[in-house]
């Protein structure tokens, strides 16, 4: 019998649910696969909205891993200098198959020292801190250097996991999750990108979310500082 995929996500305070839970759909319709939602503890963990997550095994007893998964949200600030997080990763990604995040947990990996050398993206308003972690900017929705695999923000987590699950498994197996949870995108709007949204509604969200974006930047300075 096949030893079954190992797949970790992380769930963190103020971790953006859609982060998590559209790779999370995804892997969990992998015939065999393994899913664990990873916290220092057992309890429920609050996300950026009304959903809490409840971790299903500790940073303790977490099995060695085939894909560690760190996704994003304004919660990632809080985890770039925290260093039980930042040795866990380490740890796993020493026996990991693959390295991975969805939108700004590209940042704790970059944290963790672990995309140094590699190319990576990250959700577009964080872009310009990958490169204090010694990471080549990529502005793919799902960048692929080697066994690191990045996806962009947010809806990107869906695009990442089906790419990753025709990786470690077959594209036949990837084409039937994405019909199963119908994954055929045709938004209202193409204002999904700052390359394609009108210029009032991006220059609305970019002053909406500056100071977000100032305070990020300055936990990112940190970090790098303390990998330096």
């Amino acid at each position: 019998m096949a030893t079954p995929l190992q797949i970790g996500l992380m769930v963190f305070p103020q971790v953006t649910q859609l982060d998590l839970t559209g790779p999370l759909q995804v892997f969990s319709s992998v015939p065999g696969a393994e899913v664990h939602l990873i916290w220092k503890n057992m309890e429920p963990v609050p996300s950026d909205s009304v959903l809490a997550m409840t971790p299903t095994v500790t940073f303790a007893d977490c099995p060695q891993l085939d894909v560690i998964c760190v996704p994003g949200g304004y919660g990632t600030d809080g985890l770039l200098g925290d260093a039980e997080v930042l040795g866990f990763l380490r740890k796993q990604a020493e026996g990991a198959r693959y390295i991975t995040s969805v939108c700004t947990g590209s940042l704790v990996l970059g944290a963790a020292g672990l995309l140094k050398g590699y190319r990576a993206t990250t959700h577009w308003s964080a872009l310009e801190a990958l490169p204090l972690f010694g990471a080549t900017l990529s502005r793919e929705r799902v960048c692929i250097d080697r066994n690191r695999i990045t996806g962009g923000g947010v809806t990107a987590g869906i695009d990442f996991a089906l790419t990753l699950v025709a990786t470690l498994v077959d594209r036949a197996t990837a084409e039937m999750v994405q019909l199963r949870l119908e994954y055929n995108p045709a938004p209202p709007f193409d204002a999904g990108s700052p390359d394609t949204a009108p210029a009032e509604v991006l220059a609305a969200m970019s002053e909406r979310i500056a100071p977000f974006r100032a305070r990020r930047m300055d936990a990112v300075r940190q970090a790098a500082a303390q990998m330096s």
